[in-house]
């Protein structure tokens, strides 16, 4: 196995990789070194922009878009599980003796237009992308040595696919890059083999896996690395620790680079940057962790279905909603969308996308760098969230419906006489407001028709110098 300089130390035991890394370090004056413990690397700070970012965008695309049909995981269900829906698609629509592996010239990516992407991406007003580099099939989306043959250069589109987008998010956009990466492959035989062995053996993570992590980091030096499928091997199987102290330590992303908590079995919402604990994940209330909900428009896959209906992918008030509650309790929002088999956007998740940035050009500072405030959401008045920037004085109060009355009321603010005052975003002028007996406040809306509203789905007042 050919191992890129530097790394090999990584690629030990953790006992073995501790020493040589500290020695190398301290010798370059750098403050902080991180072991590859659990307790040495959860204890490195989240770098700044990931909490500022508040919201990103997903991207599952691989030969799953080819059947684009039921679900990314295609293949698992087809012929692992056989569930009779998957079998009966294929008899219907590829002739006899057809594999998985046939899709592979079939994903042809000829509309792939990475900087039309970028473009639609930056609308969206999101801050980051994380494309799916490679999913649990083990097709790699870049020209990689340790997955030959299986990958987008080799076969079917013969496109570097991650390395296009990287270089139009980078020269067009203002949003971070990230990578996808699936630990372990469904079929993968060395994979088996270590799994039959209970994972005594590690063939498939020192001659694959670990590999491919390394490649995609020094190659393409992406600043989100958002881990998955563990294969229910532990983390010791993976060397997580290990790659994670190169990481954060050693590689040219190290002051920059967030990770999730997908590292091994038992690993998630406990060890790793941020924590994901679940798909959609969406706790409802302030937790003391750093955390994201990855979500998908198309309720059923995060994959693009042919097959999906119109009822099967979320509004953009839904949506909105998701995002919003998602940021009051202290979370980033992380929005999935998945391209077809020729590369394009469908002009749903298009819509979506455009929709959102059309909001948060009128309320984006509500969302960007605020932080939660003392109270996620209002007791008088459902389907009122909060935000603050605490450094101005200022907090938001983010409400899902207009009110019929005219006026809304809020018993979480406390206001101050001749120092609070109240604007709606996207509104210019200032709005009254009057104080409850105890604690709270009444505030006057202005009387706009829909067609006057500064935005639709979600509006936010802006109150200064409440307590």
């Amino acid at each position: 196995m050919a191992v890129v300089p530097g790394v090999w130390r990584a690629l030990s035991s953790s006992l073995l990789v501790a020493a040589p890394v500290i020695i190398l370090l301290l010798g370059s004056g750098r403050a902080t070194v991180y072991e590859p413990t659990w307790d040495s690397l959860d204890a490195r700070p989240l770098p700044a922009w990931f909490d500022e970012a508040k919201f990103g965008i997903f991207i599952h695309w691989g030969l799953f878009s080819v059947p684009s049909f039921g679900s990314e995981w295609f293949w698992w269900y087809w012929q692992k599980q056989q569930q009779s829906c998957y079998v009966r698609f294929m008899k219907a629509n590829y002739p006899p003796g057809f594999s998985y592996e046939d899709f592979g010239p079939l994903f042809t990516a000829e509309f792939y237009d990475a900087n039309q992407w970028a473009d639609v991406l930056q609308e969206s007003g999101a801050k980051y992308v994380v494309l799916t580099s490679k999913h649990h099939e083990g097709f790699s989306l870049w020209e990689s040595k340790y997955s030959w043959n299986w990958n987008s250069v080799d076969v079917g589109p013969k496109r570097d696919i991650v390395a296009e987008l990287a270089t139009a998010i980078r020269s067009k956009t203002n949003l971070r890059f990230g990578v996808y990466h699936s630990l372990f492959e469904w079929f993968n035989p060395l994979f088996l083999s270590d799994a039959n062995s209970l994972f005594k053996t590690r063939m498939f993570s020192f001659t694959k896996s670990l590999p491919e992590l390394y490649e995609l980091v020094i190659k393409y030096q992406p600043e989100i690395v958002w881990s998955d499928g563990d294969g229910d091997a532990p983390d010791s199987y993976w060397n997580s620790t290990g790659f994670l102290a190169w990481l954060y330590n050693e590689s040219p992303v190290r002051d920059t680079v967030v990770t999730n908590d997908r590292w091994g079995q038992g690993c998630i919402c406990k060890h790793g940057g941020y924590y994901t604990c679940a798909d959609r994940y969406n706790p409802g209330h302030l937790i003391n962790h750093k955390w994201e909900n990855c979500l998908t428009i198309d309720k059923k896959s995060w994959g693009y279905r042919r097959n999906a209906k119109i009822q099967d992918y979320l509004t953009i008030e839904e949506l909105v909603q998701q995002l919003v509650e998602t940021v009051s309790c202290g979370g980033n929002l992380l929005l999935n969308i998945g391209p077809t088999r020729d590369g394009l956007i469908m002009p749903i998740f298009e819509e979506r996308l455009r929709q959102l940035g059309s909001w948060l050009k009128v309320n984006g500072e509500a969302i960007y760098n605020t932080v939660p405030w003392k109270a996620q959401n209002d007791t008088a008045t459902p389907g009122v969230w909060y935000t603050s920037k605490p450094e101005d004085n200022i907090v938001y109060a983010i409400f899902l419906k207009w009110p019929a009355a005219g006026c809304i009321t809020l018993d979480q603010p406390y206001a101050r006489a001749e120092q609070t005052q109240v604007t709606l975003l996207g509104y210019s002028t200032s709005l009254k407001w009057i104080s409850l007996d105890k604690q709270g406040m009444m505030v006057s809306l202005p009387q706009l028709n829909s067609a006057q509203l500064p935005c639709r789905w979600t509006w936010v007042l802006k109150l200064s110098h409440v307590v």
